[in-house]
């Protein structure tokens, strides 16, 4: 998938870059597997602000995906691949022989008319999702499920894969994007392949208004800030008051381990980026 510039007719679209959108096949969303979508603001059920530079940004609509992959055993045919504005990865329209319609995401390979399968005896192919004990060792996964029938919540972002490193009695090892190797039980689902859209971390924002269509909000720096709204603020000039890069409510941040306990399950974490 390439990237585009844009011809420099101002200042702003000068270094401005977007994603070629030519594998789009379908432009507008399946009916009935679209929801509303509220915003929040950063904010939790109750009312408190937990992320940071969060607001506004166009208007979405939410598309139903099918993360745990319900249509068992049923063949179903890629119908169309479709832009999601709730996530970097493209998604991909699939009509069940049972004449079922779900989303899924879209990896590296699957194109318009080819065939998937959810199921144990499915083959290990590219789009097939199965049992962490059905994939050969070695395979590149996305998808994965932390706990049985949980439905996948890991390696969901474009351009990512995770690997199946070996198998035990019980659990399988996979060595996730970040680095990390960590177990998963033999019964987890997972999905082969490896996402699409890899190119969508190269692209230049370009210009803030384009971050706001996003809903991300400006961000301040704690050195420019007041004493009484950020730990870094005050000073006469600019100041690094000697203490360590923190949040606005104390919490060491830029490489501070913040994990409460310690995950059996986590065998080597993730190489430090010091």
């Amino acid at each position: 998938m390439a990237i585009i510039g844009r011809k420099p007719r101002s200042a702003a679209l000068r270094f401005q870059t977007y994603l070629d959108s030519s594998d789009i096949t379908k432009k507008r969303p399946e009916r009935s597997l679209v929801v509303g979508l509220r915003k929040s603001g950063g904010r939790n059920a109750y009312g408190r602000i937990t992320c940071r530079h969060i607001g506004g940004g166009a208007q979405r609509k939410y598309r139903v995906i099918d993360f745990s992959r319900g249509n068992r055993n049923v063949p179903g045919t890629v119908a169309a691949i479709e832009y999601d504005p709730n996530r970097n990865v493209r998604i991909g329209l699939v009509h069940y022989a049972n004449g079922a319609k779900c989303y899924i995401l879209l990896p590296e390979g699957l194109k318009v008319g080819a065939s998937v399968m959810a199921g144990e005896t499915a083959e290990p192919k590219v789009g097939n999702a199965l049992p962490l004990r059905n994939i050969p060792v070695g395979f590149m996964i996305h998808n994965i499920e932390m706990s049985p029938n949980g439905g996948g919540t890991l390696v969901r972002s474009a351009g990512t894969a995770a690997q199946l490193m070996a198998k035990g009695e019980e659990y399988a090892t996979v060595r996730m994007p970040s680095g990390e190797v960590r177990m998963v039980h033999l019964n987890c689902w997972a999905t082969v392949g490896t996402l699409g859209n890899a190119e969508h971390k190269n692209i230049s924002i370009g210009k803030a208004g384009r971050s706001r269509w996003l809903g991300i909000r400006p961000t301040v720096r704690g050195m420019a800030m007041n004493p009484i709204d950020h730990p870094h603020g005050g000073g006469e000039g600019r100041s690094k008051s000697g203490s360590h890069p923190m949040t606005p409510w104390g919490k060491g941040c830029k490489g501070t381990r913040t994990r409460r306990k310690k995950d059996y399950r986590i065998i080597s974490r993730r190489p430090s980026n010091k």
